[in-house]
């Protein structure tokens, strides 16, 4: 079992910067392929960026409309992932979810969300 508690969120003006970070508790952190989704009302959650696990070199996956923007990294040792947002636009305000999948059984865990608004 994972918990995820997301924190970071908040209101900034277009171009402006963001980081978000996620502390995940439970055992094993490092086989867990990370990742970052975000959802606006009426759509479906999108995958943001995601870290692949320890056992696959950490290789970072991003959305075209994240990628050169946003950059996601993770700290194994403090079991944390985060989310640097450079250049916010106003299409990039959504709620923020970490997510965490088990490289072992699957296993898909999802924190609660933090709101990123992006408005002048």
């Amino acid at each position: 079992q994972v918990q995820l508690v997301e924190s970071g969120g908040g209101l900034v003006q277009p171009g402006g910067s963001l980081r978000l970070s996620c502390a995940a508790s439970g055992s094993f952190f490092s086989l867990y392929t990370m990742g970052w989704y975000r959802q606006t009302p009426g759509k479906e959650r999108e995958l943001v960026a995601s870290i692949a696990s320890i056992t696959n070199s950490g290789s970072t996956n991003y959305a075209d409309s994240a990628k050169g923007r946003f950059t996601i990294s993770r700290d194994n040792a403090k079991n944390t992932v985060s989310l640097q947002m450079n250049s916010l636009k106003p299409e990039d305000t959504a709620v923020y979810y970490c997510n965490a999948k088990s490289i072992v059984n699957g296993a898909l865990f999802w924190g609660q969300g933090t709101q990123v608004t992006v408005s002048s």
